[in-house]
């Protein structure tokens, strides 16, 4: 039987406050065998790891979202590297983080100084880095390729490029996140990745958001990355085991993750 890995996923979200350990034990039947969880902020940092320590299939990592870059965004960094210090075994990659040209616009520039420190961290402490590039994509590759020293690897998230974006990532040795946009009938990813490696990919949710179809417009959850997974080997014209088998061993190898 496959194994499946969720490599962002926001389970520690208040929208599943109501039915978290349903939810858990529907990842669990569609053989989800890991779920990562981005942080956004220091105010997620607590029950992201209380989720951890209760669920440890549930992998905790540690950054600071571009959408909460503010005139504090100092003061956010210095308390992530200092909870990341204290707790450096416990966080699986640093994110999420890199730039949002979507929202808002006012703190464009503080977005660009909080993701370079942030690429140094990942740097400094050998953890991947999970980059967000909503309307900003090749701006994040060109600060990757800026600090690429053959010391940076990670996951470009919610991948939704074209086909030369995604090979000038696989370049940079960065693997491509791959979610529920891709079963959008007009979003076009399918098109863009049929000719990029599944060897470059791996899978995501990013739940509660981007439901894959049949479930657009409702609360996302990591059991409906089997969807996602079906999808995508229908592009790659492939099997799902393929497909599970390569993105799982992806994902372990990106995050360090070969659990006993």
């Amino acid at each position: 039987m496959y194994k499946l890995i969720d490599t962002h996923a926001h389970i520690y979200s208040e929208s599943f406050n109501e039915d978290f350990d349903a939810m858990l034990s529907r990842a669990k039947d569609q053989s989800i065998e890991a779920i990562f969880m981005p942080n956004i902020d220091l105010s997620s940092i607590t029950p992201m790891v209380d989720i951890h320590k209760a669920h440890p299939m549930c992998l905790p990592m540690i950054g600071l979202h571009p959408c909460h870059v503010k005139e504090n965004y100092i003061d956010e960094l210095k308390g992530i590297e200092k909870s990341l210090g204290d707790n450096m075994s416990v966080y699986y990659g640093i994110g999420e983080t890199g730039i949002d040209y979507y929202w808002d616009r006012s703190f464009d520039e503080e977005q660009g100084k909080a993701f370079e420190a942030q690429i140094e961290i990942s740097k400094s402490v050998h953890k991947p880095i999970i980059i967000h590039s909503r309307d900003s994509l090749d701006t994040t590759i060109s600060y990757i390729r800026k600090h690429q020293d053959g010391n940076l690897k990670g996951i470009f998230h919610c991948f939704n490029g074209t086909k030369e974006q995604g090979l000038e990532i696989i370049d940079l040795g960065f693997y491509l996140g791959i979610g529920g946009v891709l079963t959008y009938k007009n979003a076009g990813v399918d098109k863009q990745i049929e000719g990029l490696p599944l060897s470059a990919m791996v899978l995501e949710t990013d739940a509660p958001y981007l439901s894959p179809i049949p479930y657009r417009g409702k609360r996302n959850e990591s059991s409906y990355l089997i969807h996602i997974a079906e999808k995508l080997s229908h592009v790659m014209q492939t099997t799902i085991t393929e497909v599970a088998d390569i993105t799982t061993k992806n994902a372990k190898s990106i995050f360090d993750y070969y659990p006993e």
